[in-house]
């Protein structure tokens, strides 16, 4: 695997590094030793997957509070994503500050998104699947989220969105 530092601190991209022939490719997608050399967490307990049928489906922005604060693992395994991650730790650098990753099926790409970071994507096509190991058990108590455009950050997505959970549509603005 191959780690790219992202502009906002501790979060990483991480390009896989195939191996192929006339049959396809391998590739390894998670490594305790890789991680660990990179100080990228090693422990994950869960893994989920989300199936979005339309281009434009929103999901987010989503964490989870201390102390089930997770970091996620992110990967596009059909489709294409825009995956958008914001920080919302105070005492980081990159506090408030936001990034926009392309995951889909053929970059095979993979995005750390640390603790005390929101979440979210969007599809950019019709049936999209996603995948994402996560370091903590879910916790309802501990659920959070910032609303998709709320103006302490704005968020520049690509497209207006098309589908989105009320939820998600009626997070309270930011403050903090």
């Amino acid at each position: 695997m191959k780690f790219h530092k992202t502009t906002l601190k501790d979060a990483m991209l991480i390009d896989l590094e195939r191996r192929g022939d006339d049959r396809g490719f391998f590739a390894r997608t998670f490594c305790v030793d890789e991680f660990s050399a990179n100080g990228l967490p090693t422990e994950f307990v869960q893994q989920n997957t989300s199936y979005s049928a339309n281009k434009g489906t929103l999901r987010g922005m989503h964490f989870q509070r201390a102390p089930y604060a997770e970091d996620k693992l992110v990967r596009c395994l059909r489709g294409a994503i825009v995956d958008i991650i914001l920080d919302l730790r105070p005492d980081s650098p990159t506090f408030k500050k936001w990034e926009a990753f392309e995951l889909n099926d053929e970059n095979k790409r993979q995005l750390l998104v640390p603790k005390g970071f929101a979440h979210g994507f969007q599809s950019l096509s019709d049936h999209v699947e996603v995948t994402y190991l996560v370091s903590s058990r879910y916790n309802g108590a501990a659920e959070g989220g910032v609303r998709w455009n709320d103006p302490a950050f704005s968020i520049n997505w690509p497209l207006a969105p098309t589908d989105m959970s009320d939820k998600d549509r009626n997070w309270p603005d930011f403050k903090g």
